[in-house]
């Protein structure tokens, strides 16, 4: 560069937002029928083209519930799914996840047996559903920060966006 300057080094792009995925609950999602492998992958892949890291977290008796066994057992053993231990509370697991790494959680679960130990979940919770193979999230809730009881959210434009094309609108 002329005159000795230097170009602005470019680092690494800074860790994207965590998300903890209640892998159970995101399988059996689609009504009228049992727990589905097709569910949690295309949650992680839309929550990874949103910017965000999805940690997926199951409880152990998915394995034997899944539509594709295979599959998840290859996910598994790749390190994409966090099983929880057999006879053990996966929701503890989520819940103490996001607590440590600051995260959100990403569950339609109201977790109201763990709500007095993990209160901070009523901030942190992201809302779903998959309607015809699209995701929709509700983030009204926000990670950090709490608003007071009946006070709007503001509207993220990307959400419309992904609802409206759920919709088939524009």
């Amino acid at each position: 560069m002329p005159n000795g300057e230097r170009q602005p080094e470019i680092g690494p792009r800074p860790k994207s937002e965590r998300v903890i995925v209640d892998a159970s609950n995101v399988a059996h999602s689609t009504e009228k029928t049992g727990p589905r492998l097709a569910n949690v992958r295309l949650m992680r892949d839309h929550l990874t083209e949103e910017g965000l890291t999805p940690i997926l977290v199951a409880d152990a008796a998915l394995r034997h519930q899944i539509d594709d066994a295979d599959g998840y057992e290859a996910l598994v053993k790749a390190g994409e799914i966090q099983q929880a231990p057999a006879g053990t509370d996966a929701d503890y697991f989520i819940l103490t996840f996001a607590r440590e790494l600051d995260a959100a959680v990403l569950s339609n679960d109201r977790f109201k047996d763990r709500i007095a130990h993990f209160p901070e979940v009523r901030e942190r919770i992201i809302r779903y559903m998959i309607v015809a193979g699209e995701v929709v999230l509700d983030r009204r809730a926000k990670p950090r920060g709490r608003k007071p009881r009946g006070s709007a959210a503001p509207v993220n434009r990307s959400d419309v966006s992904d609802a409206n094309s759920a919709r088939g609108q524009q």
